[in-house]
C-alpha cells in the first residue's frame, strides 16, 4: 500500500457516477474537503480533512468492495499529500461558483470560533451551516449560504481581508460540495437551520462502523441525505388522523425502516405519536423516507424527538420482543429495500394455493387496484399489487401487514418497481 495520505485516488469511475455518488461513499468516514473528477481517465481524487479519516476509509474498503450504481470502483492512497488549488483549477473546479465556501485562515493569532465566522460572513446573506477543522494548511472552515449569489458576494468582498488588524487573513475558494453534513451544534460546527441538534457526540466510533457496514448494504453509499451518524432513536410523528390511527398501524409503517422498541400515542395531542426505533440510523431512515407521506387523508410530519427514549407506562405499546420486527434477521438486505412509500406493494409469506382474486378481495377496500401479479420465488408464492396512488398503497400496508390470509400471516412492504411487467419478479 502506498504511503498514507489524506488524498484518495479512485479508479473505474464511469460517466454515470456523479460527484455526489463519491461523496456518499466516503462521507461516513469524515469531512471531505475537495473532490476532483478526472473524467477523461475515469478517475477521481478526493481529499479527506485528515489522514486518520482517509486511513479509516481505506481500511474499510480493503474488506468491502466499494460499488457505485452496480460498478466496482478501486481505491488507493494518492501520491499527492494535498490537492492544490492548481489541481482543482485544471479541472475547472475550485473557482466555479458554489454556495459553499472553503475558507483557510492564515496568521491566526486569535482563536476563531463558529460565532466569529458567522459575524464575518452573515452580512452577505443567510448562512445555513458552518463546519470548522484544523488542517496542516492551518485552520479551515466550510461555510454554506442559502444561495450561490451570497457566496459569490462574500468571496468578492472578503478574499484576502483580515478578520482582526494585521492577522487572521481570509483565503477563500469555492468548495465543490453540494451540502454540508452537520451533526452537532457546538464551537466547531453549527447548523443555523436546525437549532435542536445535540452539542456532543456519543458512541461515535461504533456508530461510524455501523454507518460503514450499512453503506455496504446500500451498495457502497448511503442514500442521499442520510448521514448514518445520527444517534437519536425516538421520532415524533404529527398530523396523524386520530380517528383511524393506532399503535399497530404505526408499527406496520415504521417497521419498514428498523426494529421498533415502543410506541406511544399522545393522549393530550391525539394527532401526535412517539416512535422509538432500535437505533439512531433506523430513526434517520424513518424520518428521511416518511416525511410528507400521505396517510388517511393527512400529510405526515416526521421529526426527531427531543426525548431520547419513551418511558415505559400503561399508555405505551411494547414491540421490543415482537417477532414482527423485520430487522432481526437479514438486516443488511432489508436496508436495501428502504424507500419512500410507492403505489406498488409487495406481498410475501402467502399461502401456496392463494389466488389473485383472494389477494384483491383482501386489499380492495383501501383503494383502486390498477394491476396485480402473482408469482413464485424460490418455491414461495409472492405478489405485486399496484394501487392508483401512494396513499392508497400506504393505507393497505398499515392496515393489512401481518394480517391473516388463508391461514398465513402475510408480510407487506413497498416495492420500488414502477410497473408490473409480465416477466417481472
Amino acid at each position: 500500500m502506498a504511503e498514507a495520505s489524506k488524498v484518495i485516488h479512485v479508479r473505474n469511475v464511469g460517466h454515470e457516477i456523479s460527484e455526489n455518488d463519491l461523496l456518499q461513499l466516503f462521507q461516513p468516514f469524515g469531512v471531505i474537503t475537495k473532490l476532483v473528477m478526472l473524467r477523461a481517465k475515469n478517475q477521481a481524487l478526493l481529499q479527506m480533512q485528515d489522514i486518520p479519516s482517509a486511513i479509516n476509509a481505506m481500511q474499510f474498503y480493503t474488506n468491502v468492495q466499494p460499488t457505485i450504481r452496480g460498478r466496482n470502483v478501486y481505491v488507493q492512497f494518492s501520491s499527492h499529500q494535498e490537492l492544490t488549488t492548481m489541481d482543482q483549477n485544471a479541472q475547472g473546479r475550485g473557482d466555479e461558483p458554489n454556495r459553499i465556501l472553503l475558507v483557510t485562515i492564515h496568521h491566526m493569532l486569535y482563536p476563531i470560533t463558529v460565532e466569529v465566522l458567522h459575524q464575518v460572513f452573515s452580512p452577505h446573506g443567510f448562512v445555513e451551516k458552518i463546519v470548522t477543522f484544523q488542517k496542516s494548511a492551518g485552520f479551515q472552515a466550510l461555510i454554506q449560504y442559502q444561495g450561490r449569489q451570497n457566496a459569490i458576494s462574500a468571496r468578492t468582498s472578503l478574499q484576502g481581508r483580515n478578520i482582526y488588524d494585521g492577522c487572521c487573513q481570509l483565503d477563500i475558494q469555492f468548495s465543490n460540495l453540494d451540502e454540508l453534513q452537520v451533526h452537532y451544534n457546538n464551537e466547531r460546527s453549527r447548523d443555523f437551520t436546525n437549532p435542536n441538534l445535540p452539542t456532543e457526540q456519543k458512541g461515535r466510533s461504533s456508530q461510524m462502523a455501523n454507518a460503514a457496514a450499512i453503506a455496504a448494504a446500500f451498495g457502497g453509499g448511503l442514500p442521499p441525505g442520510i448521514s448514518g451518524t445520527n444517534d437519536r432513536c425516538t421520532v415524533l410523528v404529527s398530523n396523524l388522523n386520530p380517528d383511524r390511527i393506532d399503535e399497530d398501524k404505526l408499527f406496520n409503517l415504521f417497521s419498514l425502516y428498523g426494529n421498533i422498541v415502543r410506541i406511544k400515542l399522545l393522549r393530550n395531542k391525539p394527532d401526535h405519536a412517539l416512535v422509538q426505533m432500535g437505533d439512531g440510523f433506523q430513526a434517520e431512515l424513518a424520518v428521511h423516507f416518511l416525511k410528507g407521506a400521505m396517510l388517511f387523508g393527512k400529510r405526515l410530519e416526521v421529526n426527531f424527538s427531543k426525548h431520547p427514549n419513551i418511558t415505559q407506562g400503561t399508555d405505551t405499546h411494547e414491540y421490543m420482543n415482537s417477532n414482527l420486527n423485520r430487522f432481526n434477521r437479514h438486516a443488511a438486505k432489508n436496508y436495501r429495500y428502504c424507500c419512500s412509500p410507492t403505489k406498488m406493494v409487495h406481498l410475501s409469506t402467502l399461502p401456496q394455493d392463494v389466488t389473485e382474486e383472494e389477494i384483491v378481495n383482501h386489499l380492495v377496500e383501501h383503494g383502486t387496484i390498477v394491476n396485480t401479479k402473482l408469482f413464485e420465488m424460490n418455491g414461495k408464492k409472492q405478489a405485486l399489487v399496484m394501487f392508483e396512488n401512494e396513499e392508497q398503497a400506504t393505507e393497505a400496508l398499515v392496515s393489512k401487514h401481518a394480517t391473516s390470509l388463508g391461514g398465513s400471516i402475510i408480510r407487506i412492504s413497498f416495492s420500488q418497481l414502477q410497473t408490473i411487467r409480465e416477466n417481472s419478479q
